[in-house]
């Protein structure tokens, strides 16, 4: 709801400015060209998020899935010690952190709402516990290994070599990750004040 204030705002900024400056025809061009430029990088990036969501979809056709959650289960065991020992929300949560691995924020979506709705069937409790902050750390601030909605978006605006960001990305992901489960740590400490 606030966002769509704050939007609005910033459209009746935009008018109201461009009356008093006199250059209204600019900016409904600006406009137009704009949503033209949308609708192509959206087009664009669908074509490679389809194709990641089906080399998603290949995997758990194939078995390699269930490999996966084998291979993620120690660590996900580790972050999640209630939910890792799950099948079906350790499922969900290799999927997850797979398609996150991957750079494929919107493929990872409902796979982390589904790991999210059981661990909280596994908590018995509507209140966000632990390893569900840690789920949503994870999440905001995921690991990626291959960046490929990024990486699309820069093909898309004529990048030569889309994928030179890796290393930068590789660092500051893991920071990222780091600082958050560390902060989630340190506040589930505070909040329940444990020493």
């Amino acid at each position: 709801m606030a966002m769509s204030w704050i939007w609005s705002g910033m459209v009746a900024a935009s008018v109201l400015f461009s009356i008093w400056g006199g250059c209204t025809g600019a900016v409904a061009a600006a406009a137009l060209e704009g949503a033209a430029a949308g609708i192509r990088l959206a087009l664009s990036l669908a074509g490679a998020l389809c194709l990641w969501s089906g080399l998603m979809e290949v995997l758990e056709a194939s078995g390699l899935g269930a490999g996966l959650t084998r291979l993620l289960g120690p660590l996900l065991r580790r972050v999640f010690p209630r939910a890792g020992r799950d099948p079906r929300a350790a499922g969900y949560l290799s999927a997850n952190v797979s398609a996150n691995l991957l750079g494929l924020g919107n493929a990872a979506t409902p796979m982390g709402i589904a790991a999210a709705r059981r661990m909280r069937e596994l908590a018995g409790s509507d209140e966000a516990d632990d390893e569900l902050c840690r789920l949503v750390v994870l999440n905001t601030a995921s690991i990626q290994l291959i960046p490929a909605t990024v990486a699309a978006a820069r093909a898309a605006a004529g990048s030569a070599a889309p994928f030179d960001i890796l290393p930068a990305v590789w660092v500051t992901s893991l920071a990222s990750v780091a600082a958050g489960l560390g902060a989630a740590a340190l506040l589930g400490r505070l909040w329940r004040g444990r020493p």
